[in-house]
């Protein structure tokens, strides 16, 4: 059973930053990629950025040299840190975890993040 717990959602001014966290526990492979996603136009998520177990890591265009993503190997834990805040990235954000060896993938319920003055 693997569970995935996110914190470190709030309330920021534009142009500040916060640190998110998506805590897994459970049966996990060795193999995964876990990430971060928000609710787009036209999509029920889009891609933020992941991370693998390897320590390869993709951005979104509208993230990237904002956000960096990186990881707790010892507690598959990972930790999007968003900086240079804008209004537009106000969402929900959701931890994904894909498990690379069962197929399995599982979603956290999700963080709120407001960027607003």
């Amino acid at each position: 059973q693997v569970q995935l717990v996110e914190s470190g959602g709030g309330l920021v001014q534009p142009g500040g930053s916060l640190r998110l966290s998506c805590a897994a526990s459970g049966s996990i492979f060795s193999l995964y990629r876990m990430g971060w996603y928000r609710p787009a136009p036209g999509k029920e998520r889009e891609f933020v950025a992941t991370i693998t177990s390897l320590r390869s890591t993709n951005y979104a265009d509208s993230v990237k040299g904002r956000f960096t993503i990186s990881r707790d190997s010892a507690k598959i834990t990972v930790y999007p840190q968003m900086n240079s805040l804008k209004p537009e990235d106000t969402a929900v954000y959701y931890c994904n975890l894909a498990d690379l060896l069962s197929a399995r993938t599982h979603w956290g319920q999700g963080t709120q993040v407001t960027v607003s003055s």
